[in-house]
């Protein structure tokens, strides 16, 4: 799980778990569009809004 807020930059792809999707654990893939934690870290996972517009907590940074 990613954590750090300074790993994590727009364009990135990444695998976020949705606020739906939490109990489950169910990953969707998309492109980080806009990064909604303000703080440095978080516990649970940097927040972000992908490009299609669903916002979930970061856990893989994929590599292109």
């Amino acid at each position: 799980m990613h954590r750090k807020r300074s790993n994590i930059t727009p364009g990135l792809p990444v695998n976020v778990i949705l606020k739906a999707d939490q109990r489950s654990g169910k990953k969707t893939k998309g492109i980080v569009k806009d990064i909604l934690t303000n703080s440095p870290n978080h516990p649970h996972g940097i927040k972000v809004r992908l490009e299609d517009g669903q916002v979930g907590r970061v856990i893989d940074i994929l590599s292109e």
